[in-house]
């Protein structure tokens, strides 16, 4: 699910007595909505230190989801009961921000996939384990004790996973084959004979001074059962019903959604879904049509200032000269680190506003690595003591030039997903919208836009740096075409790998990598560039609307200071807020 709050189950009855007024009445029910998460999200609520989550996982059993969707319908009644002529500037905006999560939701339940396919090429509930050695606290024994319950419950999640996927398969509704390449290997990867060598064990690798020396030992007896006897094992009965059930039924032929049942509906839904637009996939690909030739058209000029007489020419350069590649993981890592401490100089030139929350680069876990993209940001929490986390992928060094490493930076750390993430959960709102709702269109719109404040920023010194941001721009340029060709158009994977390869500088490694995660998470990359343009166009509005009254610093908080949005509500913010500048 894309909402957070959608994925909770409704400990007690929904139904509340009416109000006095529609904001009484409207405020009772956004805290039902956040008391309803918090119960049902387990990480989530051990993310801002509430310890009801305390030694649980998420449920993905498919009764939890059909009666979630059923009390996301009661929720959806009650909030389209109320006026909201009625309600203040704020929660006005909150009112549109939760009707638009729960009807997406509900939506989304009239389609099978949304059901039963729940993992991609890039995983699911098997690898997000990964993450709770760098997302839980680690300060108190009852932190530790709920560490190890979440190890001892992953063998009841992995046996739901494996349960709703054994319903895609019989319902012709896995993923196609060629992407899913290599992922066995990525399974087995996290099963060890010796309990120390896994990342899960890393907890355990020295004793906090605050737990006793007796404590310890019962713990650390404790967490060597649970990798032994529950962990590793369901990694290994995932893995052999991936080899014997799912990966013999994986589809061949055409490998977008489109081909499946009901997936040319499915996957119109998925792109009003992930733009929070309208749009349908035919728009979308004419919209992508046009970027690429005016973003391949400024590309042409920096291949001749680089002194290249095309641009095939500087594109190929930049692919195969070795003085651009890393030579060791420890090269890239500090690169990237070094040039996370240059970016975080400019934040206060952009933004009046600045999240507490700090962030570290560190690389991708290996088990996650291979396949996976080029990098990609973990949110943290100060109430678990966790920083943000920009991963960098260190594997296939050949294929992550230091020349894409300033649009990468900016868009995965500041001013992107760090920057605007952090500064949600700070935010003076409502926890249920700081914590518990996500919209792609503006998070990653928000992160390729970051990657055009570069400029400003003066990170794109070099003709080779100048290409890698034109070649990050061209590539979620690519996805609008691409992606429609898959999922709409009966596009092959090799049509999508040739148009990428033609028109961005990335490698081919990542474009492999890349058209892999557009054919099995269809819909979701389309939203990137849509986002990216409207905030664009808020910000040339608002210019044009100010004149000498405009001020970079006050739109970009204004831009953030709801947090993620639909970007029709972003887009009426905005105008509200331009008429506030011309009044004041």
């Amino acid at each position: 699910m894309k909402h957070l709050f959608a994925a909770a189950l409704l400990s007690v009855a929904i139904i509340a007595p009416a109000q006095a007024n529609p904001s009484e009445e409207y405020t009772q029910i956004r805290e039902e909505m956040w008391q309803w998460t918090l119960d049902n999200s387990p990480n989530l609520a051990t993310s801002i230190g509430d310890r009801r989550g305390d030694g649980k996982l998420n449920d993905l059993s498919l009764e939890t989801y059909e009666r979630q969707i059923a009390e996301s319908k009661q929720f959806l009644t009650r909030l389209n009961a109320i006026d909201a002529d009625a309600l203040s500037d704020d929660l006005r905006v909150d009112l549109a921000v939760l009707k638009r999560s729960l009807s997406d939701n509900i939506e989304g339940a009239e389609y099978d996939h949304t059901r039963y396919t729940i993992f991609t090429n890039r995983g699911g509930w098997f690898t997000a384990i990964a993450a709770l050695p760098y997302r839980s606290p680690f300060f108190t024994t009852a932190d530790y004790e709920s560490y190890v319950a979440r190890l001892e419950a992953f063998a009841m999640l992995n046996t739901q996973g494996i349960d709703r996927s054994r319903k895609a398969v019989a319902r012709g509704l896995t993923q196609a084959c060629e992407p899913m390449k290599g992922l066995e290997a990525r399974i087995d990867a996290q099963i060890y004979e010796n309990v120390e060598d896994s990342p899960l064990w890393r907890p355990f690798a020295e004793r906090p001074g605050a737990i006793s020396e007796t404590d310890w030992e019962a713990l650390t007896r404790r967490a060597e059962a649970a990798l032994s006897d529950a962990v590793f094992p369901a990694f290994a009965d995932f893995l052999e019903f991936y080899q014997t059930e799912y990966e013999p039924a994986c589809r061949d032929g055409t490998p977008g959604v489109g081909a499946t049942p009901d997936g040319q509906e499915f996957y119109a839904y998925r792109v009003r879904s992930f733009t929070t637009t309208d749009m349908t996939p035919e728009e979308i690909h004419s919209l992508g049509l046009s970027e690429v030739a005016r973003i391949r058209a400024e590309m042409v000029e920096v291949a001749k200032t680089a002194g290249f007489d095309t641009r095939e020419a500087f594109i190929e350069h930049l692919r195969t000269d070795p003085k651009y590649y890393a030579k060791t993981p420890e090269e890239l890592m500090t690169a990237a680190q070094a040039l996370a401490k240059q970016m975080d100089g400019f934040m206060p030139k952009l933004f009046g506003n600045l999240p507490r929350q700090p962030y570290t680069v560190l690389p991708i876990p290996a088990a996650q690595a291979p396949g996976n993209t080029t990098a990609y940001y973990e949110r943290g929490s100060l109430a678990t003591g966790q920083p943000g986390i920009y991963r960098v992928n260190t594997t296939e060094l050949d294929q992550r030039p230091l020349w894409e490493l300033p649009a990468l930076g900016v868009h995965e750390a500041v001013p992107g997903h760090h920057h605007q993430i952090a500064l949600q959960q700070e935010l003076d709102m409502h926890p249920l919208r700081a914590n518990g709702t996500f919209f792609t269109a503006f998070v990653e719109g928000w992160g390729l836009y970051s990657e055009r404040l570069g400029i400003e920023m003066g990170l794109y010194d070099t003709p080779a740096k100048e290409m890698g941001r034109l070649s990050y721009e061209m590539w979620r340029a690519t996805r609008l075409v691409v992606d429609t060709g898959l999922h709409a158009k009966g596009w092959s994977k090799q049509r999508a790998v040739d148009y990428m390869l033609d028109n961005t500088a990335l490698t081919a490694g990542n474009i492999d990598a890349e058209v892999n995660r557009y054919i099995t998470r269809p819909g979701q990359a389309v939203a990137y560039k849509i986002g990216e343009l409207k905030i664009r166009e808020l910000r040339q509005r608002a210019n044009d609307a100010l004149g000498a009254k405009f001020d970079l610093r006050a739109f970009h908080d204004a831009v953030l200071e709801n947090g993620a949005v639909p970007l029709d509500v972003l887009e009426a913010h905005i105008d509200r807020w331009i008429a506030k500048q011309q009044a004041g």
